[in-house]
C-alpha cells in the first residue's frame, strides 16, 4: 500500500493537471456559449483522468521492461525499481483505459456522435504506443507532439464539443495553449532525464536537441501559451487576458539557470502546478465572459 501511495504521489504532477486543465477550459468555453451540460463535463473529466492514469501505468510498465528506468531520477517507478510485477502494472494500465472507454462510450451515446469512437481508439493507442510496442514514438523525439494533441487539443475541443455540439476557433486556439503547457511538463521531465535517456538509447526530443536548446524549448512553450491566451481574449473577451498573470509562476529562471538532475524536480512540480492553475483560471475567466 505504501508503494502504491508513493507511486500515486509521484505521478500527481503529471496526472491531475493534465486531466483537469483541458476539461476546465473546455467547460469554461461551453459556459461562455450557454451550452453547459454538467453530466457530460463530468464524463469528460473521467475520461481524461482515466487516460492519464493509464498512460502513467503504461509508461511505467514499458520503460520498466526495457530497463530504461533502472537508474532514473524522480518519482517511484513500480517496474523499474522492482516494486511490482510487470503483468500487474500492465493490468492496471488497461484497467484505467477500460474506465476511460466506458465513460467515453457513454459520451458517444449521449451525443450520438459515433465518430468519437475513432477518437477514443486513437487516444488509447497513442497512450500505449508512447513507450510501448515495437517502435515507441516517445523514444524517437515525438512525445511532445503526442502531448500537444492528446493532452491539449483533443480534450479541450472534445470537452467543448460534447457539450455544445460544435467546434469554434476559440476552442481550437485555447486547446493549443493548454497543450503547450502540458508539453512544458514533458520537456522538463525529459530535460531532467536527458543524461540517463542518452545512455539507454531513449532518443527523446531533449536528447535530440541537447541541453540548452531543450531549455529554450521550455520557454517557447510558455510563450506559445501566452500568445494563444491573447488570441482567445481577442476572440472571446479581453477579460481572458488576466490568465496571462498566471504564467508568471513558470520556473523559467530555474530552467535557464542550468539546473540539472534532482535540481529540476521542483521545476517539474511547479510546471505541473502551472498547468492546473492556468487551466482552472482560464476556464473561470471564459465562464465569466
Amino acid at each position: 500500500m505504501a508503494t502504491l501511495s508513493q507511486w500515486v504521489a509521484g505521478s500527481r504532477p503529471r496526472t491531475l493537471p493534465a486531466a483537469v486543465a483541458p476539461v476546465a477550459v473546455g467547460t469554461g468555453l461551453a459556459i461562455n456559449a450557454d451550452s453547459l451540460q454538467t453530466g457530460r463535463a463530468v464524463l469528460a473529466l473521467v475520461v481524461a483522468l482515466a487516460l492519464q492514469v493509464g498512460v502513467n501505468f503504461a509508461n511505467d510498465y514499458s520503460d520498466g521492461i526495457r530497463g530504461t528506468d533502472n537508474k532514473r531520477i524522480g518519482p517511484v517507478r513500480l517496474v523499474g525499481q522492482e516494486l511490482a510485477r510487470p503483468p500487474v502494472v500492465r493490468l492496471a494500465a488497461f484497467s484505467a483505459f477500460g474506465v476511460a472507454c466506458i465513460a467515453g462510450l457513454a459520451l458517444v451515446v449521449a451525443t450520438q456522435a459515433w465518430w468519437l469512437l475513432l477518437v477514443g481508439v486513437a487516444c488509447v493507442a497513442a497512450a500505449w504506443l508512447y513507450t510501448g510496442g515495437p517502435h515507441p514514438y516517445g523514444y524517437h523525439g515525438l512525445g511532445e507532439i503526442f502531448v500537444l494533441i492528446f493532452f491539449g487539443i483533443v480534450p479541450v475541443v472534445g470537452t467543448f464539443y460534447v457539450q455544445s455540439d460544435t467546434v469554434t476557433l476559440a476552442a481550437v486556439i485555447a486547446s493549443v495553449g493548454v497543450g503547450a503547457l502540458a508539453c512544458a511538463v514533458l520537456v522538463t521531465n525529459n530535460l531532467r532525464d536527458l543524461p540517463s535517456d542518452q545512455l539507454v538509447g531513449k532518443y527523446t526530443l531533449a536528447v535530440r536537441l541537447g541541453d540548452m536548446r531543450t531549455r529554450w524549448l521550455y520557454v517557447a512553450c510558455i510563450i506559445a501559451a501566452a500568445l494563444t491566451t491573447i488570441i482567445v481574449a481577442a476572440i472571446v473577451s479581453w477579460l481572458v487576458l488576466f490568465a496571462l498573470v498566471l504564467l508568471i509562476i513558470a520556473p523559467i529562471r530555474l530552467i535557464l539557470g542550468g539546473a540539472t538532475g534532482p535540481e529540476l524536480i521542483p521545476a517539474l512540480k511547479q510546471t505541473g502546478l502551472l498547468v492546473l492553475i492556468y487551466g482552472l483560471g482560464l476556464g473561470f475567466l471564459l465562464a465569466l465572459s
